[in-house]
């Protein structure tokens, strides 16, 4: 087992070339035919943040939020809709990972598991340039503070956790194909059962509330709007992230790496 981790972990050092030419042609490769192109980066999240913001600003009349410094619902929704959307593309695209490079898996012999982590990647680097530019904003508004020095381990605990579930999906939709519509039905799922959309305090019960912890997400979006919108931060929540990333990396890697060699078989 622990032999098996260790080729996972170490994938993208052992094969740096390899590793930067399939993330090179991913990324690209969601512009090349596109007359607007790489606007797209910029262009899906924003009109999916107007449409959200107007719903929940205009028809539902969530202004401010009270518990994140009277921030702007718009704010609020801007901050956590945007790291989702990239674990959620990561997750959805997951279900057609192997089976788009089937051809490839089937005729070249190369580290297979290099691709869901080019999987989780490219949707981390598409989505990563809006927050960028959201962290600009935030910053000029005076909302800078030193627990933004946490945000970058934050992301990248998200991105492992992403990472071992879109590693355990590619590897189960070989032999399980049903799994592509019960994956996109469950990010939908998944999406309104993390409080992105609206602030948890809407939820009157304490035991539901207190079921939100399982959800990993519920604690990266919270650590993100605490970390930017009041500088600080919550230590358990950390710790959830912290655990369900370092689980979900480890474990989901470890299951690709034991049913790799079978992808051949079923391709």
């Amino acid at each position: 087992m622990f032999g098996l981790i260790v080729q996972w972990v170490a994938t993208p050092a052992r094969n740096p070339r390899l590793f930067r030419n399939f993330v090179r042609q991913d990324f690209l490769g969601q512009f090349s035919a596109a007359t607007a192109g790489a606007f797209w980066l910029f262009i899906t999240p924003i009109l999916h943040i107007l449409i959200y913001s107007f719903v929940f600003s205009y028809i539902f009349r969530l202004r401010e939020i009270a518990e994140f410094g009277e921030a702007q619902f718009v704010i609020f929704l801007i901050i956590g809709y945007l790291p989702w959307f990239a674990c959620a593309e990561a997750v959805s695209k997951s279900t057609n990972l192997l089976l788009e490079k089937a051809p490839l898996i089937t005729k070249v012999v190369f580290p297979v598991q290099i691709i869901p982590v080019v999987g989780t990647l490219v949707p981390y680097l598409t989505h990563g340039v809006g927050f960028g530019v959201l962290l600009a904003y935030m910053a000029l508004t005076g909302h800078l503070s030193w627990a933004w020095l946490l945000l970058p381990l934050v992301f990248a605990l998200q991105f492992l956790f992403t990472m071992g579930l879109v590693a355990v999906l590619s590897a189960l939709c070989v032999f399980l194909r049903d799994l592509q519509q019960i994956v996109s039905l469950a990010v939908t799922l998944w999406f309104f059962l993390t409080p992105i959309i609206y602030p948890i305090t809407l939820i009157e019960s304490e035991f539901i509330r207190g079921l939100y912890l399982l959800n990993p997400m519920h604690s990266f979006i919270n650590l993100y709007r605490e970390i930017i919108l009041l500088g600080e931060f919550s230590a358990p929540q950390l710790g959830i992230a912290c655990a369900s990333a370092l689980a979900s990396w480890l474990l989901g890697g470890w299951l690709f790496m034991r049913i790799r060699h079978a992808f051949g078989d079923v391709l």
